[in-house]
Order: structure tokens, then C-alpha cells, then sequence
């Protein structure tokens, strides 16, 4: 029995220390103190390297495409019928003008020519013949020996005699001209293609006659291209128009496995009237080819520019991002935070991007760090170490 009261104590101390524990347990938590928010973070600004924006006189220049053609381009067709009898030249000579090309076969040619000059000489007698039967009947018909009509037979017939006599010259010359045609020359200097007929072909005349070779003349070469309208606009209005104006503008041209232009020539003609399809009006320019490394058909890229160095505002070319189908740049205020301005471009010279508009000389423009930076962000400026040049006579850059 005294161990059911003993137990029952020991219960009960138990349990007023349970609930003891519990209780100090929760007043602990309760006066667990709580931590304090942390300071926000102060703005950093981004350090970049600035420019300002220059403006400096340079050229503009625009790249286009062409093709190479010879100022002087003949078919070579025979004008007699007949048999080539000699081929003179080897492919890809170079020939002066008059020189042989081919030979057809003149034989039957120059038989006609004898048969008409005999025939000339037969109506020169009839001729010599005929004024003296016209003195005769001159002085019979003052002597009355004869009658007005002999006289007048007799003058009739010096007539006839002198037509005679030109047709048979004129006879005598077209065949003079066959024979002479029979020898084929090179109606300009400039190299032969290959011979399209060669000795014992027969040959004839007329639309269907066959093309016995070609001659392209080798220097100068002419260099055709076509101009877009917003360059010709600018070009007018630089005075580049006109058959005096346009040989003002510089016009250089590389070939297709070049990467510079070490050609340069003049504008020879710019065509009268803009093509309403393509917007673009024909340009023909004029090259030297003295050593002979143009060749007519090759593609030339070509590159022209103003008359004279023009101002132009310049920002770096690295300097622009693009904004899906808009170009812009970072200008930085004077209170170092950066605001998007969007701008219009022309083309770049010597690493110098030209600035139609939206820039204005001396804004400040983030050069390097545009991935780092946003509009309105806080940036540290620091200036470029090293500046490009450029001069007036600066040398053509990419457009």
C-alpha cells in the first residue's frame, strides 16, 4: 500500500516537471530575439571606356559590283564566199589593226577583176571613139555636109560611150573590193580569240554568215556598274553631274581575289535615266590595262567617292549595337549614367563609323562595355587609351 502512494508521488513530481520543462521551453522561444533587416547594397557604377564624338573632313565612299568589258569588241565575219585558204594568227595573239587574219581563196576573184578591167578598157575606146565621130559631125553639120539629125546621133552616142565607161569602173571596183576582202585584216588592235573555221572550210555571206573569230581591244577597258539612287543624289548635289562633273569623282577597282583597289580610273558616262525596277542608274568608268591583267567579262568591285574631302560627324564603329533592325549607341551624361540614343549610320572609314544623325560633336559614348550596361545605369567613364587617326586624304574603308 505504501508503495501505490509512493508511486503515485513520484507520478505526479513527474508531471509538474514535464510541465515545468514545457513551460520554460516556450518562454524560452518566445524571448528569442529577432535579427534586424540588412542595409540594401549601394549602387556600383560600371566602369567603361568612352569617347567623344569627333568631326573631321573625309571622303565617303561606296562599294559596288561590275563587270569588265572592252571598249572595242568585233565579230569577225567573212564578206566574199569561198574557201579559207590561210589561218595568220595564233589564239590569244595580240594583232595590230590591218593586220592578216584569213585568207579565202581570191583566184575567182581576181579573174572577174581582169574580166572588168578589160571591159573598162573596151568602153574607154568606144569612148575615144565616139568624140571624134562628135568633132567630125560638127564641122559637116557647119559645112551642111550631113544633117542635124547624124549631129545629134552622133552625141548621143558620146553619152552612151561615157556611162559605158562608168559602169565599167564601177564594175572594175567592186571587184577590186572582193579581192581585196578575200584577205581578212583586224579592224582594231586587240587580241584574237581563238579561229572558229580553219583552213579548206568553205565560207559564205550574207545574216548567216559564220563568226570566224573575235578581236577585243586590251587597253584602256571599260568597267561597268550600277549606281543605287541615295549615292547618286549625293553625288549630284556634290556637283557630280554632267559630262564635266563626273570626272571629279574618284573611282577605284580590286578584282574578285584582291581585298584592296589598286586600280584607279575615271567616270567615263553616267547613264540618263534611273531604272524604275531596280532604282539604280548605269555608270560606265574607264581603266588603264596596259600590262594587259584585265580581262573582258572578269567581276570588279568597284569603289567610288566624293569629289573632295566634306565634314562628317565620326563616332568608333565598335561603339554601335544593334537593336534588331535600329542602330544605336550609349551616350553618357554628365552625371556618368548612360541613355540610349538611337542613330543613323553611313559607312565606315579607317575603323571611323560616319554619323548621318542622332550624334552631335563632343557627346561622350561608351566605346567599350555595352554587353555590361543599360539604359540609366551609373557608370564610371574612363577614356580610351589610344585614338584613331584620320585625315582628309584618308584611304577608302568598307562601306
Amino acid at each position: 500500500m505504501k508503495t501505490s502512494k509512493t508511486m503515485a508521488k513520484k507520478n505526479k513530481t513527474a508531471l509538474a516537471v514535464s510541465v515545468l520543462i514545457v513551460l520554460g521551453v516556450g518562454s524560452y522561444q518566445i524571448q528569442e530575439p529577432v535579427a534586424a533587416p540588412a542595409p540594401q547594397a549601394a549602387s556600383v557604377a560600371t566602369p567603361v571606356t568612352v569617347e567623344e564624338v569627333v568631326e573631321k573632313p573625309v571622303i565617303e565612299w561606296s562599294d559596288f559590283s561590275g563587270r569588265i568589258e572592252a571598249i572595242e569588241h568585233v565579230k569577225i565575219r567573212p564578206r566574199v564566199n569561198g574557201t579559207i585558204d590561210v589561218v595568220h594568227f595564233q589564239e590569244g595573239q595580240v594583232v595590230n589593226k590591218g593586220a592578216p587574219l584569213f585568207t579565202i581563196d581570191p583566184r575567182p576573184y581576181q579573174a572577174v577583176l581582169a574580166k572588168a578591167e578589160a571591159t573598162r578598157e573596151s568602153a574607154k575606146a568606144r569612148l575615144a571613139l565616139a568624140k571624134i565621130e562628135l568633132a567630125r559631125s560638127s564641122k559637116l553639120i557647119v559645112e551642111r555636109a550631113i544633117s542635124q539629125r547624124e549631129k545629134d546621133q552622133s552625141a548621143s552616142e558620146l553619152l552612151k560611150a561615157q556611162a559605158a565607161l562608168s559602169a565599167a569602173q564601177a564594175d572594175v571596183l567592186s571587184a577590186q573590193l572582193n579581192v581585196q576582202y578575200t584577205t581578212i585584216t583586224a579592224p582594231v588592235t586587240g587580241r584574237v580569240s581563238r579561229a572558229e573555221l580553219t583552213v579548206g572550210n568553205l565560207v559564205g555571206t550574207g545574216q548567216d554568215a559564220p563568226v570566224l573569230t573575235t578581236v577585243v581591244s586590251v587597253s584602256p577597258v571599260y568597267v561597268n556598274f550600277e549606281l543605287d539612287e541615295a549615292s547618286y543624289i549625293r553625288f549630284a548635289r556634290n556637283g557630280a553631274k554632267g559630262s564635266t562633273g563626273v570626272n571629279s569623282l574618284p573611282v577605284l577597282m580590286g578584282l574578285s581575289n584582291e581585298t584592296d583597289y589598286p586600280y584607279s580610273g575615271r567616270i567615263k558616262s553616267l547613264d540618263n535615266q534611273l531604272d524604275r525596277q531596280s532604282g539604280t542608274l548605269r555608270v560606265r568608268a574607264v581603266f588603264d590595262n596596259t600590262n594587259g591583267d584585265l580581262t573582258p567579262g572578269m567581276y570588279a568591285r568597284v569603289r567610288t567617292g566624293d569629289s573632295a574631302p566634306r565634314p562628317a560627324t565620326l563616332i568608333r564603329d565598335q561603339a554601335v549595337g544593334t537593336d534588331q533592325s535600329k542602330k544605336y549607341v550609349f551616350v553618357v551624361t554628365s552625371e556618368n549614367k548612360v541613355t540610349y540614343r538611337e542613330v543613323s549610320l553611313g559607312p565606315v572609314i579607317d575603323g571611323w563609323r560616319v554619323v548621318r544623325s542622332g550624334l552631335s560633336k563632343g557627346e561622350r559614348i561608351v566605346v567599350e562595355g555595352l554587353q555590361k550596361i543599360r539604359p540609366n545605369d551609373l557608370v564610371d567613364p574612363q577614356p580610351a587609351a589610344n585614338a584613331v587617326a584620320i585625315s582628309a586624304e584618308n584611304q577608302p574603308g568598307r562601306s
